[in-house]
């Protein structure tokens, strides 16, 4: 089996635009299992930035041989983008699966009663069970709920600290601490940036 890659120094890329949207291409930190499967369309029109960097590299270097190079880099990065989204859009059904996992685990989660003991759940946490890079499960959540992983974990800590708030006379210290939480303030901090009012004002309101 053939293929190619493409190598090139970070000092390249540095001043140029394509220098600070590098980190919305989330796909370098996926694992090799969750790599693209391509048409021969789509590897054609990869293979086609390819070599015009390859000619690029050929000709004698002038003012535009970097910007020339970047943009052809950018061109095959912005096209792996599309791509994936298409790959996500065609497993749709298997995805429900994981979205379905993901919930049932955050829900089990909350319902532990060793839950200020385990501290938080976190990203690493549910894509390992999933058996998904970090990246790609959020990329995945984000796609199909509009909502990435860290985002479904602060909707869960939300809703059961609301059913805490109401249904007990716990403070907020104690509330925060058995839902994992090592500082209170951070707790109603993250509350009030998702609901627009504090623990306490939830409490007195409802």
């Amino acid at each position: 089996m053939m293929g190619w890659g493409l190598f090139f120094h970070p000092d390249l890329l540095r001043g140029t635009s394509l220098g600070s949207k590098m980190k919305d291409y989330t796909f370098f930190s996926y694992e090799i299992a969750e790599a693209l499967h391509l048409s021969d369309k789509e590897k054609e029109i990869l293979y086609d930035c390819i070599q015009k960097i390859e000619n690029e590299l050929k000709e004698n270097i002038d003012n535009h041989s970097q910007t020339l190079i970047v943009s052809n880099i950018e061109l095959l990065l912005n096209y792996c983008q599309r791509y994936y989204g298409r790959q996500f859009i065609t497993r749709k059904s298997s995805n429900s699966n994981i979205i379905y996992q993901i919930e049932k685990l955050l829900t089990d989660y909350f319902k532990d009663e060793k839950l200020s003991e385990k501290g938080l759940p976190t990203v690493k946490y549910l894509s390992d069970k999933v058996h998904l890079s970090s990246g790609y499960l959020s990329d995945l959540l984000k796609k199909e709920t509009g909502m990435n992983t860290q985002d479904h974990i602060h909707y869960y800590i939300i809703e059961e600290a609301k059913n805490i708030l109401i249904n007990t006379n716990n403070s907020v210290s104690e509330i925060a601490y058995s839902l994992g939480f090592e500082y209170p303030q951070y707790f109603s901090k993250l509350f009030k940036q998702k609901t627009g009012v504090t623990p306490v004002e939830y409490r007195t309101t409802n």
